[in-house]
């Protein structure tokens, strides 16, 4: 996130960063990503962390009210720390307790630096890097470490219910209701899918190994944010990747399933869709994250409408 969390100092920061054994010597928030907030953190012997704070009010992938967010958030960082136990040198797991309580809004998670460099959100991967983050789903996939599974079906959008004042209230229910039978009829598609993809097996799948989760290091990649991680389809994790996933193939053995790539290539807007429409029913405010929220909205609606 660009902007610092409501109501949350960096002395709470640095009390729960002791917690952990670390003794915060530097923390500079950090502006980036979306979702959850960051910080740079240096240590009194001069190592470096990366912490990273979620607000478990929208935290809706962990879990749909607070308390079930941290328990879905620490059961998803526990399969990071399992993975990276098991060897898989490019899971980048949290130390320490790896969701700590900040408080009755905001949890923590601090993380080892990882020198390199990160990529970001729809960014285009070369085909040969491709092939090489085909090679780490490769090893996941084959890792069997107890995990939660992962709901085939998206929310719906709850347009139904009342709509608050917020600044993009009125016109994303306005654009929501536009576009009413292009979502009844994705939805519809996305069920037909469904029944295939529910008798395919299952494993351990990380969720988004998209570019933005990517850290080039000089060892290779290391893949970071694990708070998405579950059982599930491998196609979950291979319907991000670019190009005819013939590593993937070479690899394990496996053709991955059309009727699978299609549902989670159409089930990642969809629960977009919804996770918009419930920010915006919801009170907010215009800052740049709801900024970009509304983009996102507009941008998720007419993927919806092509296709």
């Amino acid at each position: 996130m660009r902007s610092r969390p409501e109501h949350l100092s960096d002395e709470s920061v640095r009390a729960c960063l002791a917690r952990s054994g670390i003794d915060a010597a530097v923390l500079e928030h950090a502006p980036v990503g979306f979702g959850d907030h960051h910080w740079h953190v240096t240590d009194a012997g001069g190592r470096r962390w990366f912490a990273t704070v979620a607000d478990l009010t929208r935290k809706p992938h962990c879990g749909p009210d607070r308390d079930s967010a941290l328990a879905g958030l620490r059961a998803a960082m526990g399969v990071a720390v399992r993975l990276r136990q098991a060897g898989l040198e490019f899971v980048v797991a949290p130390v320490g307790e790896p969701v700590a309580e900040l408080d009755d809004r905001y949890a923590l998670s601090v993380f080892p630096h990882v020198a390199g460099v990160p990529g970001h959100f729809g960014q285009e991967l070369s085909e040969a890097d491709g092939a090489l983050v085909q090679e780490l789903l490769a090893r996941l996939h084959a890792t069997p470490v107890d995990a939660p599974a992962i709901p085939i079906a998206p929310p719906p959008p709850d347009a139904d219910g009342p709509w608050g004042d917020g600044p993009y209230a009125e016109r994303a229910r306005l654009l929501l209701r536009q576009h009413e039978e292009v979502v009844r009829r994705r939805r519809a598609e996305f069920a037909e899918l469904a029944a295939v993809v529910r008798r395919l097996p299952v494993v351990l799948t990380h969720g988004e190994p998209h570019p933005g989760n990517l850290i080039r290091a000089t060892t290779g990649f290391r893949l970071v944010d694990w708070d998405t991680a579950g059982l599930a389809v491998p196609e979950r994790d291979l319907a991000l990747l670019p190009g005819d996933l013939s590593r993937y193939r070479e690899l394990t053995g496996r053709t991955p399933s059309p009727e699978a790539l299609r549902l989670h290539r159409l089930r990642w807007p969809l629960v977009d869709l919804a996770e918009f429409t419930d920010l915006f029913r919801a009170p907010h405010d215009d800052d740049p994250e709801t900024a970009l929220a509304w983009t996102s909205f507009q941008d998720t609606l007419a993927a919806l409408a092509t296709g």
